[in-house]
């Protein structure tokens, strides 16, 4: 195992082969869709024929791309369209949380071919979820018909300060076992692929950069059992501290002078009285049962649709101590769009008009004039749409490609 900037690799980088710049750009051009013919490439590209044929055929002979013909009716002999071969691999995704955990494989194009989510308890340790997650990623790839031997990038996100290169989580509150452990070398032996091991706010707020017409900079917080952020930037790229603790805002104490006290040992963060398991925490609320691992969720999201006062109460302070963080965010960042993502962002009108009140009122108006205030997509998947973007990245990157080209020779 190697350990790379862009995760685990289970090739040295200095023993992969050169990759023609002729033959990126080419890939380059198809998997974007700014040239689905030979000629298409040459005019765009720039390189000769002979060099657009030479590589197109290397990549269509190692399973990478494939040349079908066009059903457009044409005189003369029909169009011969390039596209990415489904055999040219799959990228697997996990999003871990505290309770369960979502899973996804999709293709190179990003499309995603299975989804499931695992029940499984964060705090039974990395065996037991490392286990849980890679025999139901195993289980979709085979429902799929996709070869376990293509699996170009796995991507996993955790709850928790997470060390990039190194692969693991790195003094995390409320994970027994996990700190140091080598989760992304775990995976990758498994699967015999690259692993990327990040924080679950940061494949947050790469999902919904991802969507159309989402302006960056792009300040996600997700509110579950903690309170997480992360930034994605101008370039696209997210925002990395220097230990893997960036974006752990949970633990910034409340304006309130609480003296709740937080999984870090300390008293009065907001996460001890602003997270979802401090909302049903003050309201007596189980987070979960033997039948419902959403149990929380579903209670709470009741009590306030029935507009009880206690619940509705809790959700507002909870809402006005997010915003006070928020706030310090914005004026720190200056982000153009604020997102809200976790369980109480279904919970959107309270939250969000509470959140918006205080940053409104506290963060200068330069840097609330073209804000976005917002929450997550509604079905969840946010995070895993940013695990894919995350994968695809390192897939199509120079290392990438050659790892494809090795491997292919290999299989």
């Amino acid at each position: 195992m190697t350990v790379h900037k862009g995760g685990i690799h289970p090739t040295a980088p200095a023993l992969l082969p050169a990759v023609p710049a002729g033959l990126r750009r080419v890939l380059e051009l198809v998997v974007s869709g700014q040239a689905t013919s030979r000629a298409e490439i040459a005019r765009r590209s720039g390189l000769a024929r002979s060099t657009v044929g030479q590589q197109v055929d290397h990549l269509v002979g190692h399973g990478i791309l494939r040349e079908l013909e066009s059903s457009e009716s044409v005189r003369g002999r029909p169009p011969r369209v390039l596209t990415l071969s489904p055999r040219a691999g799959t990228v697997a995704v996990a999003d871990v949380d505290t309770l369960a955990s979502r899973v996804a494989i999709a293709d190179l194009t990003g499309r995603i071919l299975a989804e499931d989510s695992v029940r499984v308890r964060l705090e039974s340790g990395p065996e037991t979820v490392l286990d849980a997650l890679s025999e139901c990623l195993s289980d979709l790839l085979r429902k799929a018909g996709r070869d376990p031997r293509r699996v170009r990038q796995v991507v996993m996100g955790l709850p928790g300060p997470v060390d990039v290169q190194r692969g693991c989580a790195i003094r995390p509150t409320g994970m027994p076992g996990w700190d140091a452990y080598p989760a992304a070398e775990v995976l990758s032996a498994r699967f015999g692929a690259p692993v990327l091991l990040d924080n679950d706010a940061n494949l947050l707020a790469l999902g919904e950069a991802a969507q159309d017409q989402v302006d960056t900079p792009l300040l996600c917080l997700k509110i579950a059992a903690g309170i997480g952020a992360g930034l994605v930037m101008a370039s696209g790229d997210v925002y990395r501290g220097a230990d893997g603790a960036e974006g752990d805002v949970g633990h910034i104490r409340a304006v309130d002078g609480s003296d709740a006290l937080c999984t870090c040992g300390n008293v009065g963060c907001v996460r001890a009285v602003a997270s979802h398991r401090a909302i049903l925490r003050t309201l007596g609320i189980p987070e979960t049962t033997d039948d419902d691992p959403r149990h929380g969720e579903r209670e709470l999201a009741e009590r306030v649709a029935d507009n009880d006062p206690s619940a509705v109460h809790a959700l507002r302070q909870a809402a006005t101590a997010i915003g006070e963080v928020a706030a310090m965010l914005v004026l720190m960042y200056n982000p153009r769009t604020l997102v809200l993502g976790g369980p109480l962002s279904d919970l959107r009108d309270d939250l969000l008009s509470g959140v918006r009140a205080v940053v409104y009122q506290r963060a200068l108006p330069l840097t609330t004039r073209k804000l976005t205030i917002t929450t997550a997509r509604s079905d969840g998947t946010s995070a895993i749409h940013g695990g894919i973007a995350l994968a695809l990245r390192d897939v199509f990157s120079e290392q990438g490609i050659a790892r494809m080209l090795v491997e292919d020779r290999e299989v």
